[in-house]
């Protein structure tokens, strides 16, 4: 439920409404933009008699909210999600783009990709150090060891990490070396794992899930949101469909401008999971951005032949510098319509 308060609406007035709220056992979420100002109800509000809350000096009008996600919901925060991520700003009009290999392999590979990627323009250094693959003979990551590979050669280099936490009991120990937990397309809806990261100050990437609809991705970060961490950006990394024989998934750019609408987080794009190849990466990180993603999720390695994991996908780093360019300037055009 949504109460929109009067614009001439006295702070002492809302603060009283506040509390006769929590007073009667419900969760509340105040947000003020420039030109209005709600309150969001959270709880099961089938009580709560609408024309009731409408006799309130300070309410303009009360609507209920069919949507089961509400903390994610912009009708509930209509303004756009706004944070800093160690000093670096993420959302609205500000282009984020992280790059490094799916796997952290070795510290002379870590610290050459974030020597390439940081002259590329990147903010944020990606590499994974627990791997949730398909097959439990493929390699499963370094552990704690490339957690320490990955936060040298971004300190190294004054870039931010991100890394994917995969279990609940590893948040801990991620969170002591990554500056940004990302969630994977396999746990999106690991449920336990959403609650314990939603406990941290930290923020997190989600990704949407290979089969996920747009409501299951934006009930996954409703779970982290409901926790109290409110600092989430959404991921479309590509869906399982009938066809995967040029892709390894079928890229949703429909969804970036859907999840927009829908919700105030950050939303950006993965090509490369998309994509499944190295040459379709660009054109789709162009069409993501064309469809006005707030950022990029890419993989890069120097030598793909070799690559632990997600060779044939992998951006080999003068490709990359090229593809962040062309990114870049899409943004800026883009930025200029809105």
């Amino acid at each position: 439920m949504i109460v929109i308060l009067k614009q001439n609406a006295e702070q002492n007035e809302v603060n009283a409404l506040l509390k006769q709220l929590e007073d009667m056992g419900f969760d509340h979420h105040y947000s003020k933009g420039e030109n209005s100002a709600i309150v969001g109800i959270i709880g099961d509000t089938s009580t709560l008699d609408t024309d009731d809350l409408k006799t309130i000096d300070v309410v303009a009008d009360v609507k209920r909210v069919s949507e089961p996600f509400k903390l994610a919901n912009r009708k509930f925060h209509p303004d756009n999600s706004i944070f800093n991520i160690a000093g670096r700003t993420v959302g609205e009009g500000h282009f984020s783009v992280i790059a490094g290999p799916c796997s952290v392999e070795t510290v002379p590979q870590m610290t050459e990709t974030a020597e390439a990627v940081k002259k590329s323009g990147a903010s944020f250094l990606r590499g994974g150090a627990f791997k949730p693959r398909t097959s439990p003979y493929s390699f499963q990551g370094l552990g704690e060891e490339g957690l320490k590979y990955l936060r040298e050669a971004a300190d190294e280099n004054g870039m931010d990490v991100i890394t994917e936490v995969m279990d609940d009991e590893h948040v801990e120990l991620v969170g002591k070396y990554t500056d940004f937990f990302q969630i994977g397309a396999r746990n999106m809806q690991n449920f336990s794992l959403l609650k314990e990261v939603g406990k941290t100050n930290i923020p997190v990437a989600l990704k949407r899930g290979m089969s996920a609809t747009i409501d299951d991705v934006l009930n996954a970060a409703e779970y982290i949101a409901a926790g109290g961490n409110n600092q989430i950006i959404l991921i479309e990394r590509g869906i399982r469909t009938f066809d995967n024989k040029y892709t390894r998934n079928t890229f949703d750019v429909g969804a970036v401008p859907v999840l927009q609408q829908l919700t105030h987080y950050p939303v950006i794009v993965d090509p490369s999971h998309a994509a499944g190849v190295w040459d379709l990466v660009t054109p789709l990180a162009q069409a993501g951005v064309a469809a006005g993603a707030s950022g990029l999720i890419v993989e890069i390695h120097d030598d793909p032949e070799h690559a632990f994991s997600d060779g044939p996908q992998a951006l080999k780093p003068d490709t990359f510098k090229e593809m962040a360019r062309r990114c870049e300037e899409i943004h800026k055009v883009v930025s200029a319509w809105k």
